[in-house]
């Protein structure tokens, strides 16, 4: 029986989660399983990964074959470099503690990497709501700008016309006054 450690797809369209099985290579992809060493989620930046590092190496020590996704998902995880190290003490090029010490420095870096590039995200999602607020600020005080010119060219505007208005008006009581003045000099004559 060829055993595999392979995904097993969950969730809904365009929105997939994986389980990380050990299942017989002949059963279907959703299908039996032998036992669930963890989860993966492609949907969270970056993605989120939960697996029993001891069961997934348990079961590549007795030969259990990861397909190519489930392969980059253990070497991820540092699965992958534990089994190698374990060989290296198995055949006396190191020791335990050895291997356990070069382990823990690429957890260590590993982990640096990950809390870096989540930082990164942070401080991205900051900076690209900063310069949001900062143009939605700019186009507010455009226009407001706008409706002040408007405002001033309408009061301007009318202004003007009352201006307008009462220059008429005076200029229409200038006339009644010089048409009333007109007939009572010909009434002298």
């Amino acid at each position: 029986m060829a055993v595999k450690i392979r995904l097993q797809r969950h969730g809904k369209k365009n929105f997939a989660f994986f389980h990380i099985v050990v299942a017989d290579s002949r059963a279907p992809r959703d299908g039996r399983f032998i036992e669930q060493i963890g989860s993966y989620n492609p949907n969270t930046n970056p993605a989120t990964i939960v697996l029993n590092s001891d069961k997934a190496l348990a079961w590549l020590n007795v030969g259990a074959q990861p397909t190519l996704t489930a392969k980059r998902i253990l070497s991820y995880e540092g699965v992958l470099l534990k089994k190698h190290l374990q060989g290296g003490v198995l055949k006396g090029a190191l020791t335990q503690e050895q291997a356990d010490k070069k382990f823990e420095a690429w957890k260590a870096e590993k982990d640096a990497k990950v809390s870096a590039k989540k930082a990164g995200i942070v401080k991205d999602a900051d900076s690209k709501a900063k310069a949001a607020a900062e143009a939605e600020a700019k186009v507010n005080q455009e226009r407001a700008e706008a409706l002040a010119k408007k405002k001033a060219e309408a009061e301007e505007a009318a202004r003007a016309a009352a201006e307008a208005a009462a220059a008429e008006k005076a200029a229409q009581e200038a006339a009644a006054a010089a048409a009333e003045e007109t007939p009572a000099e010909n009434t002298e004559a």
